[in-house]
């Protein structure tokens, strides 16, 4: 199920690329089909679309996103 965060998209989006090493831009990528986070900026009204990238273990190993329309 995929969680909505209303939230300034550009602070959002810092934090992850702070926390997580390996932060991509793949608009077409299989993981964004079913995405882990919508972030809704509340202001601008901008939506980014975010999955994380697991391996088998569970362990994360990057972050995926991508705009949406």
């Amino acid at each position: 199920m995929t969680t909505v965060v209303r939230k300034d998209v550009k602070k959002f989006f810092e934090s992850l690329k702070k926390h997580y090493g390996d932060v991509w831009h793949l608009p077409r990528s299989e993981y964004l089909k079913k995405p882990d986070f919508v972030v809704v900026d509340p202001k601008t009204g901008k939506k980014l679309k975010i999955s994380f990238v697991s391996l088998d273990d569970g362990e994360v190993v990057g972050v995926v996103y991508d705009e949406l329309s």
